[in-house]
């Protein structure tokens, strides 16, 4: 069958098989970002926007994209790079596999909501599975993002910062000893 869809701002039309999902129609147009960790909707990995909408590509046949709006991360990256520092200076990436399905749910929660709380934080990331940090650094790293953006003090506990990102948030006040410190980085 016949689709046409818009990937990332371009329109693409291809011949794809019925049962051929999302995720692999994005996998054969080089959007390397898309990733699937268990075929079954539960890690997250997968997560596109749909119609500005967040969803789990492993799970959507390619026909019912016919017509629509797909973004990966790839189409993202300008949103992204507002935070994804964050990610970086709280050790939140390890592995990095999952970081792509959490940065789309984030673009999607700060598009609706750009001052979530906690909670909120914790409610939208919750269909994103990662085995290498147990959540607190995604949520750390959303936090400062957040509070940084408004000025305020931010949580340097987790000691893996950059270079440019310790940096920046330091020349952000006179004295750098202002900024919240639960760990010791002097």
């Amino acid at each position: 069958m016949e689709i046409k869809l818009t990937l990332n701002g371009k329109i693409v039309t291809d011949s794809v098989d019925a049962d051929m999902t999302l995720y692999q129609f994005l996998r054969r147009h080089k959007c390397w970002s898309v990733k699937c960790g268990c075929e079954t909707t539960n890690c997250g990995l997968c997560t596109v926007m749909f119609d500005d909408k967040p969803m789990l590509s492993c799970s959507i046949p390619v026909g019912r994209a016919n017509g629509h709006k797909i973004e990966t991360l790839e189409g993202l990256e300008k949103e992204a790079s507002e935070f994804i520092g964050y990610f970086a200076a709280q050790g939140a990436d390890q592995c990095g596999f999952c970081n792509p399905g959490y940065v789309v749910n984030i673009v999607a929660m700060l598009r609706e909501n750009p001052d979530p709380t906690d909670e909120e934080i914790k409610y939208y990331l919750a269909g994103n599975l990662c085995r290498c940090t147990g959540f607190q650094s995604q949520l750390r790293a959303l936090r400062n993002y957040l509070n940084d953006k408004k000025g305020l003090a931010i949580d340097r506990s987790a000691g893996v910062y950059g270079e440019d990102v310790l940096n920046k948030w330091e020349s952000r006040v006179a004295d750098p000893g202002t900024i919240a410190r639960k760990g010791a980085l002097s």
